[in-house]
């Protein structure tokens, strides 16, 4: 395919390493198609060097080491990305791991924090605790004072999340999460299989972020439970955000998020980085489940 080239407003990035997520595997599959007008190459976020920069972009010149936020076209060796969605790489941490940031630093930012506003002293139910998200969901509510409880399916799993800073994991195959926890905020990748458990297992005031569909899309909601809880229940994705959207969610996470990656407070979580060439593989791994962290692919 031919070269990207950027647009008013964009910045144009030589391609060091792109994060493999689950909407890929959802994309190759003919179920999440792109938005309209982007690319329908595959990949949500990368890291690199910007190459050039389009008319009004602030903040970025040729040369400078950043990752970004996509709708799409990140594996490639060159992307072109509004510059509200592109961030610097945070000190200590390279340019390729850098690759595996952005979506889970927005994901976790944007629901967990800006809509779900888990605060000091609440408690964290993260499913998936060993996935992108859920390595990074127990690091960051850690370093803002919260509780922590992760699910994982294995023990050594469970361990995993112990050593990230989780108080408490449980192995989803041998325990009924909602007989042992009351959380204040639960971040879901799961969906409908586990709403009823959630609801059950959110505290008085809770509030339930539904980011995933790997348990089914559709459930059967106990209103009334919800009710006498004062709960509420929020879905949200990234992808078909507007650009100015995205942009708040991205400041967000450079003012609060990248001083504890700078600091080394928080750090991600790489699996395995493989050969852009590889990328089916890269998606065997993801399907597995056998991952703990990210997995990149690199050009």
């Amino acid at each position: 395919m031919p070269d990207p080239r950027p647009g008013r407003g964009d910045v144009l990035i030589d391609v060091a390493a792109a994060g493999v997520n689950r909407a890929d595997l959802m994309q190759r599959r003919g179920l999440y198609p792109p938005p309209p007008g982007v690319s329908d190459l595959l990949g949500l976020e990368c890291s690199g060097v910007v190459a050039e920069v389009g008319e009004d972009v602030e903040g970025f010149s040729p040369g400078d080491e950043v990752c970004a936020l996509l709708a799409g076209g990140g594996y490639a060796e060159r992307v072109a990305v509004p510059w509200e969605q592109v961030l610097p790489v945070p000190a200590g941490v390279s340019t390729v791991e850098a690759g595996g940031l952005p979506e889970v630093a927005c994901t976790v930012w944007s629901n967990v924090f800006m809509a779900a506003r888990l605060r000091r002293g609440e408690t964290l139910l993260v499913h998936g605790g060993t996935s992108g998200i859920g390595t990074f969901a127990i690091q960051l509510a850690k370093a803002f004072g919260s509780r922590v409880v992760a699910t994982a399916g294995s023990p050594a799993k469970v361990r995993r999340c112990l050593e990230l800073g989780a108080d408490e994991a449980i192995d989803y195959r041998e325990e009924d999460f909602s007989e042992r926890v009351s959380a204040d905020v639960i971040l879901d990748i799961v969906g409908a299989k586990y709403l009823r458990k959630n609801v059950t297992a959110l505290a008085a005031g809770g509030r339930l972020v539904v980011i995933g569909l790997q348990g089914g899309a559709k459930g059967e909601l106990d209103i009334g439970a919800l009710l006498a809880k004062r709960a509420w229940i929020h879905a949200a994705g990234l992808r078909h955000r507007p650009v100015p959207d995205k942009g708040v969610i991205v400041r967000g996470v450079l003012e609060n998020v990248w001083p504890l990656l700078d600091a080394g407070a928080i750090r991600p979580i790489v699996h395995a980085t493989l050969p852009m060439a590889e990328a089916a593989e890269a998606h065997r791994i993801l399907e597995s489940s056998a991952h703990i962290g990210k997995v990149l692919l690199a050009p």
